[in-house]
């Protein structure tokens, strides 16, 4: 019980050091690529904040599987180092002795990735794509960003704003150029800002500004300055579209409607997460090895290429299914146990104490090399 109380304290305080780093890693690439659509008008600036925490909860279970496989493998290795591992052996335990405190530690991890790969991930993915979508179907000029010209979802106009201010309901220096029955529109003003009209449209008052009204190519332009110039941008509030993305749809919802190439495989890649998950963890204490006398960074390197390797596979699976080229059925096992396969030769290995990589071997071995050293020393001293 003490062994299983101390392994798992270790457990647990590898996990949260190394879910810290993954997680501040991935909250910095995502934040810089969501500032850069800000930027460039692709998404919100008021939308920033909560597509930053859609995309996180879309990386939490690929963080907390690399998580758990580096906790344990981390530990196993440590215990190695510190020759722990060989009065273990030597005492007569047997490694298997680590898989029940392992498992202790490593299914609330495999729970939580069941979680949100099954229903947090297809939430924020649906809640992202409605933030997306309606910006992209809002048709005022809280979608321009100043210093650039951008085109109405209509493509019948083009505004392009020099700066703004109030957090960005008021502009400075607008050009608005329309097309319509009437010929070409261009209003050009120093100063504009968004008005509702309280039925679900919206008006883009414009002021101190002027209006060019006529055809191109011909002469018959007609010219007029204006004070207040409003213009209708929305006739109605934008609606979300009914069309939901096959990994935006809850799993119920997936397994409702009908199954096609492209369910199948969303749902192959919501039941790997956490089978990958509980594999890599039984996989990080076998492979956790370590020479006592050699170094510990080859394990970790180790464990990065596995996992990128695994997820890799799974994603070619994956895509099999979507390609109409392998069936859901045939799909979603090889890979895992395959995976397994590994896990229970790599036990076998560490299990047979007379393999020369065994650490009671490698205890042999290093006793015997200190008494060889120790005669010639001797001899040495005798001459």
């Amino acid at each position: 019980m003490i062994f299983q109380r101390a392994l798992q304290r270790e457990l647990a305080s590898v996990a949260g050091a190394t879910f810290t780093v993954l997680f501040t890693i991935f909250v910095t690439w995502t934040l810089i690529s969501i500032l850069g659509k800000a930027a460039g008008g692709k998404v919100a600036s008021s939308d920033v904040l909560a597509l930053i925490g859609f995309s996180v909860l879309n990386y939490l279970p690929t963080i907390i599987i690399l998580t758990s496989f580096i906790a344990v493998i981390a530990t196993v290795t440590r215990s190695y180092r510190d020759s722990e591992m060989v009065v273990w052996f030597a005492s007569g335990q047997s490694l298997m002795r680590w898989v029940p405190p392992v498992l202790v530690f490593g299914l609330p991890m495999v729970a939580i990735v069941a979680a949100l790969s099954f229903v947090a991930t297809p939430w924020a993915k649906m809640k992202s794509a409605e933030f997306v979508e309606r910006f992209e179907k809002r048709e005022d000029l809280k979608r321009v960003s100043p210093g650039q010209f951008r085109e109405s979802p209509s493509t019948n106009r083009v505004f392009f704003v020099e700066g703004s201010t109030s957090g960005a309901t008021v502009v400075q220096n607008v050009f608005v150029n329309s097309v319509d029955a009437d010929g070409n529109s261009i209003v050009v003003a120093k100063e504009g800002v968004i008005e509702p009209d309280g039925k679900g449209g919206q008006y883009l008052v414009l002021k101190n500004g002027r209006r060019y009204l006529g055809h191109p190519g011909r002469a018959d332009f007609q010219s007029m300055e204006f004070e207040r110039y409003r213009m209708r941008v929305s006739s109605q509030v934008p609606m979300i579209g009914t069309d939901t993305p096959v990994d935006a749809m809850s799993t119920a919802t997936l397994l409702a409607v009908p199954q096609d190439r492209l369910t199948r495989a969303e749902l192959l890649y919501r039941i790997s997460a956490p089978i990958s998950c509980l594999v890599l963890i039984l996989l990080g204490i076998p492979l956790g090895f370590v020479n006592p006398r050699a170094g510990s960074s080859a394990n970790l390197i180790l464990a990065l290429l596995i996992f990128f390797t695994y997820s890799n596979l799974s994603k070619v699976f994956e895509n099999s299914v979507k390609q109409n080229k392998m069936g859901f059925g045939m799909a979603w096992w090889p890979l895992h146990l395959f995976a397994l396969l590994v896990v229970a030769a790599l036990f076998a290995w560490r299990l047979n104490v007379n393999h020369p990589w065994h650490p009671l071997a490698l205890l042999g071995a290093f006793k015997r090399r200190r008494l060889l050293r120790g005669g010639e020393a001797a001899q040495e001293g005798a001459q």
